[in-house]
C-alpha cells in the first residue's frame, strides 16, 4: 500500500481551488452563486474526529500488543488496512472539497461588504480548516498503522502502511 503524498494532496487542493474560483466568477456573472452549506465544515470536522478516534484506538491497541499485556486486544491486519484506506480516501476528498471551498471563499473575499456573502466566506474558511484537519488526521492514522522497518530489508523502498 502506498503512503499519502503531501504534494499530491496540495496539488489537488490548488487545482480544485483555481477551478472553483474560476467557476465561481463565471457562475456569478451568469446569475447567483450557490451558497456554501453550513453543514460542510461540520461534516468535515466529524470525519476528522472519526479518523482521530480510530488512530488513537489503534495506537493504544498496538502499544498494548507490543508490551504483551495479557488483556491486550489484537489488531486485525485487514482492519488496519481498511482504516488506512478510509483515511487516504478521506484525505483526498477533503483536499478536493477544501480546495473547492477555498476557491469559492477567495472569490467571496471581493464582496465582504454584503452580509450574506461575508457569512458564505466564513463558512468556506471553516470548511478549508476542517478539510485540513481531515488531512492531518488521515496522515496520523497512516503513521499509526505503519509497519516498523525490517532490518533485513535493504532494497531502499522503506516501509509501507500495515496491510
Amino acid at each position: 500500500m502506498r503512503e499519502l503524498r503531501i504534494r499530491v494532496l496540495a496539488g489537488v487542493f490548488v487545482v480544485a481551488g483555481i477551478l472553483s474560483w474560476a467557476g465561481a466568477r463565471l457562475w456569478n456573472s451568469l446569475g447567483t452563486l450557490p451558497s456554501v452549506p453550513l453543514a460542510a465544515p461540520v461534516v468535515l470536522a466529524l470525519i476528522a474526529v472519526v479518523l482521530t478516534a480510530t488512530a488513537l484506538s489503534l495506537r493504544a491497541r498496538l502499544k498494548d500488543q507490543r508490551e504483551r499485556r495479557p488483556d491486550a486486544k489484537g489488531v486485525d491486519p485487514m482492519m488496519a488496512a481498511r482504516a488506512v484506506v478510509f483515511g487516504q480516501a478521506s484525505a483526498l476528498v477533503a483536499a478536493l472539497v477544501a480546495g473547492m471551498y477555498g476557491g469559492t471563499g477567495v472569490f467571496l473575499l471581493e464582496s465582504l461588504d454584503i452580509p450574506a456573502r461575508r457569512d458564505q466566506a466564513v463558512y468556506a474558511g471553516f470548511s478549508v480548516l476542517a478539510g485540513i484537519a481531515v488531512i492531518a488526521a488521515a496522515l496520523f492514522l497512516e503513521r499509526v498503522c505503519k509497519l516498523p522497518e525490517d532490518d533485513d530489508d535493504h532494497d531502499g523502498r522503506g516501509t509501507a502502511p500495515a496491510a
